[in-house]
């Protein structure tokens, strides 16, 4: 079984502290992973008004947010700008990359994408995804050619502005299977590759899962011949829950569990469908996360289409 090994890095504590981590633990290992990275400004402090909403109230205590995130990823940006993580931290950023892993964009500021994309238009789209790309090109002396927006949050103009940019895929939704979106009932060209597992903020406190039996839970979801993509945190799993992981990968490893980058689901098997993208509430998660819809086939899709220009021929 093969499991794409995908990291989100979200915050300045996980660039610096976190992503090293995972880097040394991976070595260990001999794995390759894709790290999609925020570059600029850490604001995540600025996620604590959502306290007054019960839902992210309770998901703080569940997960003992203060316990796993630190204060200084829950405060950054509440008094003051946050620093710009790629500026900072570029050193950190390109050593992934010449360590050989998949290194994308996760975004420009995550707060700001998760806070306000249901109300940004196509231009205001295009400046978070375009200030991201040049900063990270800046650090790796290319353009990234992936991409995963922060929180799952996506729509519609996030997929036509991405088209400007030249990502190989983007890993924008959950979902079953790698597919080309569909908007308005046409399909762009660039691949998604959902994550199909949940993650640890999601599970964790809920149906009696506990810090111990967590990593036998997520293998035990991990299935054979079907489309399998993790995510985790460098902020979680890189500092917090770094020996949870280690033990985790040790269990994987001891089941014939292997790991790669998502870019290589698409070597060994490009996309076989075409589906829209779709908002839907997710156990675990507050808030509407994108969800891979329901999916056509597109060697039938073809078929059908062949078949009426053929029709319309004849007529």
């Amino acid at each position: 079984m093969k499991v794409g090994l995908r990291i989100d890095v979200d915050t300045y504590r996980g660039t610096r502290r976190g992503v090293p981590s995972l880097s040394r633990l991976l070595a260990q290992h001999g794995i390759k992973a894709t790290f999609f990275f925020s570059v600029g400004p850490d604001n995540m402090g600025r996620h604590l008004w959502r306290l007054l909403r019960p839902a992210f109230l309770w998901k703080m205590l569940r997960t003992r947010a203060s316990q796993l995130y630190g204060w200084d990823i829950l405060l950054r940006g509440t008094l003051w700008p946050g620093p710009i993580i790629g500026k900072r931290l570029c050193p950190v950023i390109r050593s992934v990359a010449q360590a050989g892993h998949e290194t994308g964009l996760h975004t420009w500021d995550h707060h700001a994408w998760q806070a306000h994309i249901e109300s940004m238009d196509r231009n205001a789209i295009y400046q978070s995804i375009s200030q991201g790309v040049s900063l990270l090109s800046d650090i790796l002396g290319r353009p990234p050619d992936c991409s995963a927006v922060p929180g799952w949050k996506c729509n519609n103009l996030v997929l036509k502005e991405k088209q400007q940019f030249p990502f190989r895929y983007n890993s924008d939704c959950r979902g079953n299977s790698i597919f080309l979106p569909l908007i308005d009932g046409q399909p762009i060209g660039q691949p998604q590759v959902p994550v199909t597992l949940p993650t640890y903020d999601e599970v964790i406190g809920h149906e009696g899962i506990c810090a111990e039996n967590y990593n036998d839970y997520l293998l035990s979801l991990i299935k054979p011949a079907e489309l399998n993509v993790l995510t985790i945190h460098a902020e979680v799993e890189g500092i917090v829950c770094l020996e949870m992981f280690g033990d985790f990968l040790n269990k994987a490893e001891a089941q014939g569990i292997s790991f790669c980058p998502l870019g290589d689901f698409l070597n060994d098997s490009p996309p076989l469908h075409y589906a829209e993208i779709v908002n839907r509430n997710i156990t675990g998660r507050q808030g509407w996360v994108s969800c891979q819809g329901a999916c056509e086939s597109i060697s039938e899709r073809k078929e059908n289409s062949i078949r009426n220009a053929l029709v319309g021929q004849k007529s």
